[in-house]
């Protein structure tokens, strides 16, 4: 008989209830395998609910402890900086906006400055679009077996790349030159990313140690192009270790906000097309299909015809897109230059990506959901927006610090979640089973 795999039984493995006596309906008599996946399933949305909450009952704790502040109040203080009472308030004033020859009422602030729960929710907006994406190329990697970690040498790379065409071939018209930086800067985090995939692919170097490594490498390479003497040095300020303004055609529209502040630019919806794309890629398509099956089981991937070596160089290019995609958009949609200083200490915002892919479970809601929640606690806590009558300002970054890494310490409380589910399952069925001998 031949050993190739029937309809019923494909090369990753039969479904969990075959060859078993127990039916797949999660009832007492289920598996194991189908009892575990329900309860997986579960987990997926119990766990980030939990995470949250125990995150934000210890920073609670902490504030109490070591400040004294009202952690309630101080956390409706961090709601209010980061804009979300905007939702609130929308309907508390109305902005008249021209619309060729006539007027309409639109319910949003469009271009002023008076309602501060709309400015606020902006920049937490604009803090949104780069985390969702860097959670993206984290996420992507990890449905491969794989931890991105390079996230913030592909952002850079995406943003250097971006500053150089941005700031160059002024008589472009605004569309193509737009376009060509974005583009350009997304395909340079592939590139850079690409690379870990292409090590991981033929010689199994392990993608944590060559994304570390390409971090460092981009950082340098940045401060050597934009350091003093640079080749990429701002050419009217010689001793400004800093970039080239990106040219006024370059910049992304504006479609929120007043255009001479930080105003929400389109990269706004770019951020929510690819989280689309992210989706649709890994659940409707072929090659969503491979990469899932080679991070579920690389050997069983193989055995069904799989090339696992190139999903590995397909799943850190595509991983590295999204970063380098981040990079682009907040070069051209905010920075609008970058300086030495950005490229060594300020610019951090993919390593947050790793606790936002973490949260989300890799799923694009999830992504979606904690890339807002991290944004709102960056927002919320700066020291512009943060009421210091409630908390002092200048803390207030050391506590958004602070419930990040608890939500990282915390993300793996799925074995935790399971194993309570375990327990009161033995104990139910010990239960019935001591009923009868009574």
């Amino acid at each position: 008989m031949s050993d190739a795999p029937g309809p019923e039984q494909t090369p990753l493995g039969p479904p969990p209830h075959l060859g078993t006596s127990e039916p797949p309906d999660g009832g007492d008599n289920a598996s194991f395998a189908t009892r575990y996946a329900l309860a997986q399933k579960a987990g997926g949305i119990v766990v980030p609910i939990l995470t949250v909450f125990l995150a934000f009952l210890i920073g609670g704790v902490v504030v109490l402890i070591t400040t004294g502040s009202n952690p309630i109040s101080t956390y409706r203080a961090i709601f209010d900086g980061a804009g979300l009472n905007w939702f609130t308030e929308v309907g508390s004033y109305e902005i008249r906006v021209p619309l060729t020859d006539a007027h309409v009422w639109f319910p949003w602030n469009v271009n002023d400055i008076e309602s501060t729960a709309a400015f606020n929710l902006q920049q937490t907006l604009i803090n949104f679009v780069p985390l969702v994406l860097t959670g993206l190329a984290v996420g992507f990697a990890f449905r491969c077996g794989m931890f991105n970690i390079g996230g913030q040498g592909q952002y850079l790379g995406g943003a250097i790349m971006a500053v150089w065409i941005g700031s160059e071939l002024p008589g472009l018209p605004s569309v193509v030159h737009v376009l060509f930086a974005v583009i350009a800067g997304a395909l340079m985090g592939a590139v850079w990313a690409g690379i870990a995939g292409f090590l991981k692919a033929i010689v199994g170097t392990h993608e944590v140690i060559s994304t570390i490594m390409l971090n460092w490498i981009a950082i340098w390479v940045g401060v050597f192009l934009f350091g003093l003497g640079g080749p990429l040095q701002n050419d009217t300020q010689p001793f400004v270790p800093v970039s080239n303004d990106v040219v006024e055609g370059a910049k992304l529209p504006i479609f929120w906000g007043d255009p001479f502040l930080q105003a929400l630019h389109v990269g706004f919806f770019v951020a929510l097309i690819a989280l689309v794309v992210y989706w649709i890629t890994l659940n409707r398509t072929t090659l969503g299909y491979e990469v899932r099956a080679v991070g579920y089981s690389p050997e069983a991937a193989r055995y069904g015809g799989i090339s696992v070596a190139r999903n590995y160089f397909l799943a850190m290019a595509i991983s590295g897109t999204f970063a380098g995609l981040a990079g682009a958009i907040d070069t051209l949609g905010w920075a609008h230059r970058i300086n030495t200083n950005d490229v060594m200490i300020s610019s951090q915002i993919a390593f947050v990506g790793i606790a936002v892919a973490l949260l989300g479970r890799n799923k694009a809601i999830g992504i979606a959901l904690s890339a807002l929640l991290f944004a709102s606690l960056v927002t919320g806590t700066s020291t512009r927006n943060l009421d210091p009558e409630i908390f002092r300002p200048e803390l207030a970054s050391n506590l958004t610090v602070m419930i990040q890494g608890l939500v990282v310490l915390f993300v793996g409380a799925d074995v935790l979640i399971l194993s309570l589910f375990g327990l009161r399952k033995r104990r139910k069925r010990q239960q019935a089973e001591a009923a009868p001998a009574e």
